[in-house]
């Protein structure tokens, strides 16, 4: 009985290492082949869309289909050599440009954090930002977990310029995956049409477990704007957990080690909300949500079609999915 016991044992710890003997280092042109039902179509578009908007696509006749083919797709991934006691964790970045690379600069940095860097090739600007670069960057974070021991409290997203801003919208609508983004060098007020809020199951996650580092350089006064005119409306809509690192000397460019070193150590740094603060101001927006709907209920009962319409709309854009609920209740 014991040499079967031994065997199985052996069976056992060997399932439980095999993603401890996956390749690490800088690994170029890696290919995917694993589907997470959070990148499908009918995810992408009931998480990252505001109510009205799906509403008015109508249902797609395939809401598990994928727009991502993973034989056709590569990406670059960065693994530090020694695994964490608790996991890897994992940056997924969105890139401006077009070709997956790991910034050199930045191993050192994601070694001493014990992160994965994972980036997807052809997902830059010029690529479509719901067909490609936010599928493709939830495929990264879904395959990196299969293949490697990740700790999931510490799976992020971030990305340089356009793809920074790319990273605020899916750390928004996926709370329950990214526990945080790095931001660097592009953001945007969140609770409106272009950056819509999730359900509140989502929003309040959101709220309570995300970490937002902005991350842009001193001399980039534009970005710099839009970072302040971002956190304005995070803490607007109730997000305290947001730090801001920047860069002396810099203008608009890819950071340094020094620099991505201690936007690093920033994210690792989560500030729980106070308890009564979050809960007073989710209150004062709750409130603002019932006054505009009773108000364009009783625009409805008047009979004043234009006018109730247009209040409707303008509530999908502020309230996005919080306002789901109420919508239902309307049919």
């Amino acid at each position: 009985m014991r040499p079967i016991i031994a065997m199985l044992l052996s069976m056992a710890f060997t399932m439980a290492d095999a993603r401890s003997i996956a390749p690490v280092g800088v690994l170029h042109d890696v290919a995917f082949d694993q589907y997470s039902s959070l990148s499908s179509v009918g995810e992408l578009r009931a998480r990252l869309f505001s109510p009205l908007t799906v509403r008015r696509l109508g249902a797609t006749s395939s809401p598990q289909a994928q727009t991502i083919d993973l034989a056709r797709e590569h990406f670059d991934l960065y693994v530090p050599k020694r695994t964490p006691q608790t996991g890897y964790g994992v940056l997924v970045f969105i890139p401006p440009w077009d070709n997956a690379v790991v910034p050199p600069q930045w191993i050192d940095a994601l070694d001493r954090h014990g992160l994965i860097f994972v980036s997807a090739a052809k997902s830059g600007n010029d690529a479509n930002v719901m067909e490609r670069r936010e599928p493709l960057a939830l495929l990264a974070a879904y395959n990196v977990q299969k293949k490697y021991p990740v700790d999931t409290s510490r799976i992020y997203v971030g990305g340089f310029s356009g793809g920074s801003r790319v990273a605020e919208r899916l750390a928004l609508a996926y709370a329950d995956l990214f526990r945080g983004a790095l931001l660097n060098a592009g953001s945007d007020p969140i609770g409106t049409h272009e950056i819509p809020l999730p359900a509140t199951d989502r929003f309040e996650r959101f709220q309570t477990s995300s970490r937002l580092v902005y991350f842009t350089g001193k001399d980039d006064a534009h970005h710099l704007d839009m970072d302040r005119r971002s956190q304005d409306s995070m803490r607007a809509w109730c997000v305290f957990d947001l730090a801001s690192v920047v860069v002396p000397w810099s203008g608009h460019e890819t950071p340094g080690a020094a620099a991505f070193g201690r936007a690093l150590d920033a994210l690792d740094e989560h500030q729980p909300a106070d308890p009564e603060k979050l809960a007073a101001c989710r209150v004062r927006y709750t409130s603002e949500l019932k006054d505009d709907i009773d108000q364009t209920r009783a625009l409805m009962l008047k009979g004043n079609r234009a006018e109730s319409t247009s209040r409707l709309l303008k509530i999908d854009a502020r309230f996005g999915g919080l306002a789901a609920p109420y919508f239902d209740s309307a049919n």
